[in-house]
């Protein structure tokens, strides 16, 4: 791998679809190696667009703005960090020569759920939670009637929580339609309903396709979701020998029928020595910044490695925990207070994503901390986050 100097003919180049918080620390890693890197996203001064050489604002999900962009720009790389974006141009794109990451395929089949649940369960064979769809409310009522409650109602096409809903009880199961209707990405449409599975703890295996060194696995992560949306992780998180050798089983199935080379967020629920696949992302994973301060390489430096066919060795340095910090309304232009009484708490840090506009429980920013063990780092980043707080 050669990689040449930044803003000039010969620079390694990445194009990066998608400028969140995750993109962001991408993106600083990406310079420390000397790669040029185009943030795109559809508004102006997104995280990752603050800290890159140049980005630009457009609609990913116009194929005719991405096809024109690429062209343009002609990156080594395209890197989506979103599920917002059109994917059926990525794949014509690598038809005629880009490179995607970790491949178009990946991106396609995870960004929507009916692909990956297909896949993972009728075509790779991985247990899952019973599942059905559905286009039109009476066939989700039926739905939910075969399975029984209680059960999860996703909408097919959404990211981060959005439209996600536990229906334990009758009365209901129509407002969850309605919920998932109105938050899917898009104008509503099919949804998904799952079987609750009543796991012991949920973990992100991160799961890391290399040209060289085969499948890589970090320590499991724990993590806690408010809404379907990651709030607290903590790493690593315990699990039986025979779990951890079944979801490394899991993950190593799904990435290689997904392609490409990169970090994948493999979704698990666990119970005993029990595991079942739940979902995957083909890039960094929001309960994965704990790797920011538990590992000698976070998430981010390993995605960008293996995009770049680079050596990975990976180390739990610290049991660590990491805390979201949100916004209680909209507003533009954020100021946050107790950032000094939150670093005051031994071994902790805090991350600022710099979003310029909040929305109600908008993820503004992250609480870090180390710890003896992964209960101490858990209490050290509740207490922290507790002095913060964003004012509009």
């Amino acid at each position: 791998m050669r990689i040449g100097t930044p803003l000039s003919h010969n620079s390694t180049k990445i194009l990066l679809l998608g400028s969140g918080e995750l993109g962001k620390e991408f993106v600083i890693e990406a310079m420390r190696l000397g790669v040029e890197v185009i943030a795109v996203d559809s508004y102006q001064f997104a995280p990752a667009q603050q800290v890159a050489h140049r980005y630009y604002v457009i609609d990913m999900k116009n194929p005719d703005q991405i096809r024109n962009l690429v062209y343009r720009e002609k990156p080594d790389f395209i890197v989506p960090e979103i599920e917002a974006i059109d994917t059926d141009v990525l794949l014509e794109l690598e038809k005629e020569g880009f490179t995607v990451v970790p491949s178009a395929k990946a991106v396609k089949y995870t960004m929507n759920r009916i692909g990956i649940r297909k896949l993972a369960a009728e075509e790779v064979g991985l247990e899952t939670s019973a599942y059905r769809f559905a286009s039109d409310i009476d066939t989700y009522r039926k739905a939910v009637d075969d399975i029984g409650l209680p059960v999860v109602v996703k909408p097919v096409m959404s990211s981060s929580g959005k439209g996600q809903s536990i229906v334990r009880d009758k009365k209901d199961i129509d407002k969850a339609w309605y919920y998932a209707q109105e938050n899917a990405r898009g104008k509503g449409g099919e949804v998904i309903i799952e079987e609750f599975i009543d796991f012991d703890f949920e973990v992100t295996l991160l799961t890391v396709r290399t040209k060289n060194q085969g499948t890589l696995f970090c320590e499991p992560i724990g993590h806690i979701q408010i809404d379907g949306d990651y709030h607290e992780s903590w790493q690593p998180q315990s699990m039986s020998q025979k779990a951890i050798e079944k979801a490394k089983e899991m993950a190593t199935k799904i990435t290689d029928a997904l392609g490409g080379y990169g970090i994948f967020g493999c979704e698990l629920f666990v119970k005993g020595d029990q595991v079942w696949f739940n979902e995957i992302s083909p890039r960094p994973h929001d309960t994965g910044m704990v790797t920011l301060v538990s590992q000698n390489m976070s998430e981010f430096e390993i995605h960008l490695r293996a995009i770049l066919g680079l050596p990975i060795d990976i180390k739990l340095i610290s049991p660590s925990a990491s805390y979201c910090f949100h916004a209680p309304d909209w507003g533009v232009a954020p100021i946050y207070e107790g950032i000094e009484r939150a670093l005051s708490i031994p071994d902790t840090k805090v991350r600022i994503f710099g979003k310029p506009t909040t929305r109600p429980k908008r993820r503004m920013g992250v609480v870090l901390a180390t710890g003896r063990d992964t209960g101490e780092a858990r209490r050290r980043v509740k207490e922290a986050v507790q002095n913060i707080k964003v004012i509009i």
